[in-house]
């Protein structure tokens, strides 16, 4: 994601030592471009949560109700099998 430099602030937090390493692995593998990334990354996944948190039944129901509306679902089986005869197998992990 690209942001407008003049709508950016640094924060200073402090982490345990076990998640601070999580963090610089999560870099040094490639899963993140930085540790702003990372911290962004968890942001919106907080956001989510929240969002979801703050959700009332009714609105529960019309989500349900609009993905049965959306039309079938497909078998995760034969969507994996689809992309790996395209893109081939992912490498090992």
């Amino acid at each position: 994601m690209i942001f407008d430099m003049e709508n950016l602030e640094t924060f200073s937090v402090a982490l345990p030592t076990d998640m601070a390493a999580e963090i610089r692995a999560a870099v040094q593998e490639g899963d993140y471009g930085s540790v702003s990334d990372v911290v962004q990354d968890a942001l919106r996944e907080w956001r989510v949560r929240r969002k979801a948190e703050t959700l009332d039944i009714g609105e529960l129901r019309r989500m349900v109700q609009d993905g049965i509306d959306s039309g079938p679902s497909l078998e995760a089986d034969a969507v994996f099998a689809r992309l790996r005869a395209r893109f081939g197998q992912p490498p090992a992990a």
